[in-house]
């Protein structure tokens, strides 16, 4: 804990220590992200408020400084003071300000405390803006200067040096996976059944969220009994076995390219066929959309979520489900980074209805469904974390009317998240990955 104080301290002093040279570099690296289109962007907002209404922060704390128009303000302001003409010469007829210490601290209170870059104030913006677009990039901004809160810059470097967000050695993770591989031939009994790593030449590469080599490990269990299952030709790699990818969240492409680089040099290495990532919202949209950008190449290979690979397999015939077998009343929650950000939409919801026998859904729900507030590297910033429990009140409120005893959700930061909300809210639920859920479902061929 005393470390944890020191490492707070350290940073609110740099904070406040900030040279006139290195608030100038912030304002460089901020332009040099700002296409045209986005500043374009920078100066159209109509102060209309209808994003108010989007947002769960502002909805749970009715705090100015919680809406999206307000945090992207603070942005537009700095952008206007130093970059555009008549905001340089005549700042008060523009709104323009100074990157001062002060804006700086508000900047990161507001832009990493009070959004977890869900989205949902974009798709109800009559003007259509990317606020979080905006918003990331002076995170970024923020990022090359060292002004990320720590616990979220503490997560991005352990996974830039380590390989992996929770530092899991590589013998650690090959010694999981053996006792997770005997677990499942007992379960099976096929003492046959594999968890193959490194197998070269696989159709399949499955990648994981370390969190569940940690403290999930039933995830992963899952997903050897539908691969066993569908009979499927897949692997682990060793080496580079991460779906996660917090550069997203802080801003800094250079470290998002560096971790979202090493699948593709699994699957070149190990010459798979097609990249399958596990349930993890930011990591599916790390890895689908944004890393291509990252890495300035395109890839030689498909990038699948795992849902789009069960509704495949449902589809197919190669895994046979039960519904009766998962008897209690579950609901969805919808991740933001893997639907409203990602397009992945109808695949869990398909699932669902072949796998329990009743299913339901929370309102407002699919692209407009709430955040539940842990995305946006939220999770890691422990300084902000009454603010997220509050903002989570909206979802709480929302798996409260549907009467479900079991919420589904395709994402482990949402687990967290809604873990917490669980204990905080007294919910009562019990929360499970998709992937879960059909393995719990499945009916296996006994016959060989």
């Amino acid at each position: 804990m005393a470390q944890t104080e020191e490492v707070k301290d350290k940073f609110e002093e740099r904070l406040k220590n900030l040279s006139a040279e290195e608030r100038q570099r912030i304002l460089q690296s901020f332009k040099s992200k700002i296409s045209s289109e986005y500043a374009a962007y920078l100066n159209t907002c109509a102060h209309c408020g209808l994003c108010a209404d989007s947002c769960h922060y502002y909805l749970t704390s009715k705090e100015a400084k919680s809406i999206p128009a307000y945090k992207l303000a603070l942005v537009t302001s700095v952008f206007k003071k130093a970059f555009d003409g008549v905001g340089q010469k005549l700042p008060n007829l523009l709104g323009g300000k100074d990157l001062s210490i002060p804006m700086i601290e508000e900047w990161v209170d507001s832009l990493f405390g009070r959004c977890t870059l869900c989205g949902r104030c974009t798709i109800n913006c009559t003007m259509g803006i990317n606020i979080p677009y905006l918003i990331r990039a002076a995170r970024g901004a923020l990022a090359e200067a060292g002004l990320v809160p720590p616990g979220l810059q503490s997560t991005v470097d352990t996974a830039v040096t380590k390989g992996n967000n929770m530092g899991i050695a590589k013998e650690d993770w090959l010694e999981t996976v053996e006792w997770l591989e005997e677990e499942l031939q007992q379960e099976v009994g096929d003492p046959e059944a594999k968890l193959p790593i490194d197998k070269k030449g696989a159709r399949l590469l499955y990648t994981i969220n370390p969190r569940e080599a940690m403290f999930f490990p039933l995830s992963i269990s899952a997903a050897g009994k539908v691969f066993y299952a569908a009979k499927a030709d897949w692997t682990f790699s060793s080496e580079n076995f991460d779906v996660t990818n917090y550069g997203l969240y802080n801003g800094d492409d250079e470290a998002s390219g560096i971790m979202s680089g090493r699948l593709v040099q699994a699957m070149e290495e190990l010459q798979c066929k097609e990249l399958i990532l596990a349930e993890c919202g930011h990591g599916f949209n790390s890895n689908r959309w944004e890393a291509p950008e990252w890495l300035a190449r395109k890839y030689g290979f498909p990038v699948s979520s795992i849902l789009e690979l069960l509704t495949r397999y449902i589809q197919g015939g190669q895994i046979l489900l039960d519904p009766s077998k998962n008897e209690e009343t579950v609901t969805l929650h919808d991740p933001c980074n893997l639907v409203r950000l990602g397009g992945i939409i109808e695949d869990q919801r398909f699932i669902l209805r072949h796998a329990v026998k009743n299913f339901v859904e929370m309102y407002p729900n699919r692209e407009k469904n709430f955040c539940c507030g842990g995305g946006g590297g939220q999770l890691a910033m422990t300084r902000f974390a009454q603010r997220r429990l509050e903002a989570g009140q909206i979802k709480a409120d929302q798996i409260k009317k549907t009467g479900a005893k079991v919420v589904a959700t395709p994402c482990h930061n949402c687990i967290d998240q809604l873990m917490e909300l669980n204990k905080h809210y007294k919910l009562g639920i019990e929360i499970k990955t998709i992937t879960e859920i059909v393995a719990d479902a499945l009916v296996l061929d006994t016959k060989g």
